[in-house]
């Protein structure tokens, strides 16, 4: 095998976990692949795999060795792409905010993968900012403020908020017209993956938004838990009003302290600076700004 053929088989064994599978994958006897490997490790005189009877990880070198590996083959994939005047082609490994992903992004997939048949994606879903280079991601959408992560940010939306409280809740605890109602009521406490501290709830607009800390029994990490707790009756939430349009038309959720919304929330598109865009990666963030285009916009409550 080339030496380009065995870096592409030590990246999909390292993401696979398995020489039997990445052969599998590849079309090639294990045997083979096994081989292919051993030669690799003994011309650059380190080990990168460390193997078990049940799994393959990649050492400390492995690591750095599969990191430039997807980096040098995204180019050779980008530069033949460019010189053959074809579609874009090749892996794309992308993290997704969870909500986005089920409610927006999945049902909308199909047409993605028709337009750009030779794209294999991988996603993943969570709400942490992902350290994209050692963890092999291209890139990550993710909703609010950012971090000084070191991460370009494209921002590709901007979703309006509303205050939400169950009917069962309210008959509790009474339904809150203004800020200055919220004595004696509770929120879900949704929390910064960074800090482990739950946000405050913030009415008005942008830097002059009042900020509330409530007291809460309860504290979410992730948006879907979060959206559940609040449907359980468990408090009050602010969360974008597309995300739970069709509860708010079905009465399972009520908006209150409507005259003084939370300040909209941003979603962006993060990748890491310095870093040439790939064809299939500019086609793909195009292609969730057109998909998220119809969240943007004044929901009335």
């Amino acid at each position: 095998m080339d030496r380009i053929a065995v870096m592409r088989l030590f990246v999909r064994i390292v993401e696979r976990g398995s020489f039997t599978g990445a052969a599998v994958d590849l079309g090639l006897p294990r045997a083979t692949a096994t081989t292919a490997i051993q030669h690799l490790e003994r011309d650059l005189g380190v080990r990168l795999l460390d193997r078990t009877t049940r799994s393959v990880r990649a050492t400390l070198d492995g690591v750095l060795y599969q990191e430039r590996c997807v980096r040098l083959l995204a180019d050779l994939d980008e530069t033949e792409t460019i010189f053959r005047a074809t579609e874009p082609r090749g892996p794309l490994r992308i993290d997704l905010q969870s909500t986005l992903a089920h409610r927006f992004i999945m049902p909308a997939l199909p047409d993605f993968v028709a337009r750009y048949p030779d794209i294999a994606l991988n996603l993943s879903e969570g709400d942490r900012i992902v350290d994209l280079i050692p963890e092999g991601v291209d890139c990550v959408l993710r909703v609010g403020d950012l971090p000084d992560s070191g991460l370009v940010g494209r921002k590709v939306a901007s979703l309006n908020q509303v205050t939400l409280a169950t009917p069962a809740y309210i008959a509790r605890h009474g339904e809150p017209r203004t800020p200055d109602d919220l004595e004696g009521h509770l929120m879900v406490g949704y929390t910064a993956s960074a800090t482990g501290k739950p946000y405050p709830l913030k009415f008005g607009e942008d830097y002059h938004s009042r900020e509330i800390l409530l007291p809460f029994q309860i504290k979410a990490r992730g948006a879907e838990t979060y959206t559940a707790a609040g449907l359980a009756g468990l408090g009050l939430i602010q969360i974008p009003h597309s995300w739970v349009d069709h509860e708010i038309a079905a009465g399972a959720f009520v908006p209150v302290i409507t005259t003084t919304p939370p300040p909209p929330l941003p979603v962006f598109i993060l990748y890491p600076q310095n870093r040439h865009l790939a064809s299939r990666l500019r086609v793909f963030i195009d292609w969730i700004i057109d998909v998220l285009r119809p969240l943007n916009g004044p929901k009335a409550p």
